[in-house]
């Protein structure tokens, strides 16, 4: 019994860490599909909603459907007249219950025997009393005071009418999505073009960090050569140099070669990552030497060797470098902020598009969360699909 509610409290605790976890995204997805007054509607809503309307005979336009309560019963209805006489009454019994609204064609003056108005103390307030026919049931009520309420009809059922102030009645939404935030993003902001931008710029990378750390990788786990374990370790000791320190010399070599505003500044200095090349070393060690024997008896080359053993043996690793290079890549920022001029809009990528358009777009949150939904969602994707090798790895990893 203990060791169940044991289990029972930790899968409680991680479905409430994973829904405070999960719930920003949540709300970031369905507000970019909500329009512009449903990011600023109060009591906030999270999922996007419309107003309900029906086609209505008499009406050129289809009618919005409130919700309105008759007898007991809620029924969704339109309002077919407007601006009638009415009366807001209150139970004198119970006057903390809520008032009702009814037209005064339905109201009869309680009197007293020599003719004067019977009242009723409600609040404090004399008021004087009606009998009124609301919905087929004669109610005994104190008039508060005068307002106008509309008439609404069931379009269902035109037998069921009921009366509420239309400014106060509950207006019958159901869940939709206005998807055009998302054209409205791509096309009118550029983001088409920074989109494309960004994808080539990471596939590029992840591509020419892939095959360099798969290289380097095999050259310091597999091929004996004179100071290859103080290379290695110089070699990973840039990793801990970091960035903005390398920002200055880095632009400088940038503007000697020419590449200042342009794709190319975004894609060749991170070719290389010396934290993949040891990844993959510490990978093509774990491979036994007997597959790498018996392939050089059976007359294989090194490179045979490593493209048709070593590599298909390490998806998991490559899974791994991919994802991390992916991401890194992806949500860069700041050297694209640096090396590209913010003039310069057509070499642009998304994260820094997405950083200028969120100034520009202040008056419209839902295309901004648009925005950032599209920048969020391909590395999601990107990452579940890699998401099994990713997982054997650090379990195995862990294991070792």
């Amino acid at each position: 019994m203990r060791a169940a509610l044991a289990s029972i409290l930790v899968y409680v605790l991680l479905l409430v860490v994973g829904l405070v976890v999960v719930f920003p995204f949540v709300f970031m997805m369905t507000t970019s599909l909500k329009t512009g007054p449903e990011v600023y509607r109060y009591p906030p809503t999270l999922l996007p909603q419309a107003p309900k309307t029906a086609i209505v005979n008499g009406f050129d336009e289809p009618q919005a459907l409130y919700a309105i309560t008759v007898n007991g019963v809620t029924h969704e209805m339109y309002a077919s007249d407007r601006g009638v006489a009415a009366g807001v009454y209150r139970d004198p019994a119970a006057p903390a219950t809520d008032a009702i609204a009814w037209p005064i064609e339905f109201a009869t003056a309680v009197t007293r025997a020599d003719g004067s108005p019977e009242t009723a103390l409600v609040g404090g307030a004399e008021l004087p009393l009606f009998d009124v026919d609301v919905a087929g049931t004669v109610r005994r009520v104190a008039l508060e005071r005068e307002t106008a309420v509309a008439r609404f009809v069931d379009p269902g059922d035109p037998g069921a009418v009921g009366y509420a102030v239309l400014r106060t009645a509950v207006r019958v939404e159901s869940p939709t999505a206005n998807p055009d935030n998302f054209s409205d993003v791509l096309l009118r902001s550029g983001f088409d073009r920074n989109l494309t931008n960004t994808l080539l710029v990471t596939i590029f990378t992840v591509l020419g960090q892939l095959i360099t750390s798969i290289l380097g990788g095999y050259a310091f786990a597999r091929i004996r050569f004179p100071g290859r374990e103080q290379i290695f370790l110089l070699y990973l000791g840039s990793i801990m140099v970091p960035f903005v320190v390398l920002i200055i010399p880095l632009y400088q070599l940038m503007v000697a070669i020419g590449w200042v505003d342009s794709v190319a500044s975004l894609i060749f200095p991170w070719l290389i990552t010396a934290y993949g090349t040891f990844l993959m070393r510490q990978f093509f060690i774990s491979v036994p030497r007997e597959l790498e024997e018996a392939a050089i008896v059976d007359g294989a080359s090194r490179w045979t060797i490593l493209w048709r053993i070593f590599v298909p043996l390490s998806l998991p690793a490559v899974a791994t470098l991919t994802t991390f290079s992916f991401l890194y890549s992806w949500n860069s920022f700041v050297w694209p902020f640096i090396v590209i001029s913010t003039g310069n809009t057509e070499a642009q990528v998304l994260t820094v598009a997405l950083q200028q358009f969120g100034g520009r777009a202040q008056d419209a949150p839902q295309l901004i969360f648009a925005g950032v939904t599209i920048a969020v969602a391909v590395p999601v994707v990107a990452f579940l699909v890699v998401q099994r090798y990713y997982v054997e790895n650090v379990s195995t990893s862990g294991i070792k």
